[in-house]
């Protein structure tokens, strides 16, 4: 390993500022929701994902600054920000973070019509393909499974939101 990788410089800024764009669409939506009668179910693990994703980030800044990027992998992130678009637009106003209940039809456009939960489908798959993309298969790995555990209590905590939304 030799000095800067610019190529995983670039996609550590895209992945980024990814998720900072994300954060302000998803507390935007939030306080929209809430002011529209919403409440929020889970809060209580919430600062989990909060913590996976801000560990996920560090340990790809630490770890993969100097890695040369496996274009491959790369790719198969640009793919999986298509389905991401598809998902926020699918979900409009309603995406968020956060789980935000409001007394209306679940969605069932775009992927929802497919898959239930498509956008924690597609984080999974980020947390391995950004990872992979800087040869760093221990991170895919580690962050994977710690994802997947806290997932069951998040889907879990969502299944019950749509449980009580009426029907469409």
């Amino acid at each position: 390993m030799g000095g800067v990788s610019i190529g995983a410089v670039v996609l550590l800024v895209l992945v980024i500022g990814q998720r900072l764009v994300e954060l302000r669409i998803a507390k935007r939506n939030t306080v929209a929701l809430l002011a529209r009668g919403g409440r929020e179910l889970g809060a209580d693990h919430y600062w989990l994902i909060v913590a996976l994703h801000t560990a996920w980030i560090g340990t790809l800044v630490l770890s993969g600054w100097q890695q040369p990027l496996l274009w491959g992998w790369v790719g198969v992130y640009l793919v999986l920000q298509a389905g991401r678009f598809w998902i926020l637009r699918s979900l409009g106003g309603r995406w968020t973070t956060r789980i935000i209940i409001v007394d209306e039809p679940a969605i069932q456009r775009g992927p929802y019509r497919f898959v239930r939960h498509p956008n924690y489908w597609l984080v999974a798959a980020e947390l391995i393909a950004v990872p992979m993309a800087l040869g760093l298969y221990w991170v895919a790995i580690v962050f994977t499974l710690l994802n997947a555990a806290m997932m069951v209590k998040r889907i879990r905590a969502e299944n019950t939101a749509l449980a009580s939304l009426p029907e469409a």
